[in-house]
């Protein structure tokens, strides 16, 4: 598994590529303001789009599923409790000064543990509410995909509709803070890191305080 990382838009959200090498098959996650420009990645590598896969519903995390849709016919994953705050996705953006347009409807609704499969690579879907009723995490061997959830330092703001600190602290604590130490952690905004060094030092997780990123999005 290979993946290829992102960084976009005015919001500097992180988009992937999670890629089987072997199958040139690929998930995009998160494509979002200025995205476009990864369909180039994709041609480039002869990849085959096998979905994409959206964290959680706000506006700069799938403002780019129309594009990659029509270009690629790839179906488009959401958790079925933020489906509705992804058909809001064109009032969010405006609220922060945005236009876009509004993004298809999903073609599929996900669930905790469900898989989504590119060629014979797979990835497991973690639940974790808190930033959003519907976000999740997208656990593989050894990375973990974790949208608005967790960043290096921090964690997803949680003062937009939908969004609770305590929901948030208890995903991350059971759903991320389960897997190893040395599992590298994709966020959707910043650096990757890893789940040994927020354990450690996460002013959140380790009780000493913090403020949430507010950059996480709309």
């Amino acid at each position: 598994m290979k993946i290829h990382s992102f960084t976009i838009g005015p919001l500097e959200t992180n988009a992937y590529l999670v890629v089987d090498e072997v199958n040139q098959q690929a998930l995009l996650i998160d494509p979002g303001l200025g995205s476009e420009g990864i369909y180039d990645v994709i041609i480039a590598e002869g990849l085959a789009l096998s979905a994409i896969v959206n964290t959680h519903g706000h506006f700069d995390h799938v403002c780019g599923n129309a594009f990659f849709k029509a270009k690629t016919g790839a179906p488009v994953l959401i958790h079925r409790e933020d489906a509705g705050i992804m058909r809001q996705a064109a009032e969010q953006a405006r609220a922060f000064g945005f236009q876009v347009a509004p993004p298809p409807p999903p073609d599929r609704l996900l669930d905790e543990g469900d898989e989504v499969v590119m060629g014979g690579e797979r990835m497991r879907v973690l639940h974790t509410p808190g930033h959003t009723p519907g976000g999740i995490c997208l656990s593989g061997e050894g990375v973990v995909l974790v949208g608005d959830a967790l960043f290096a330092g921090s964690i997803g703001r949680t003062d937009l509709p939908g969004g609770s600190t305590e929901v948030l602290l208890a995903s991350i604590r059971t759903k991320l803070l389960s897997l190893p130490d040395d599992t590298v952690v994709y966020p959707g905004h910043g650096p990757p890191t890893t789940i040994g060094a927020e354990r450690a030092h996460n002013p959140f997780l380790t009780g000493r305080g913090g403020m949430p990123l507010l950059l996480s999005d709309a």
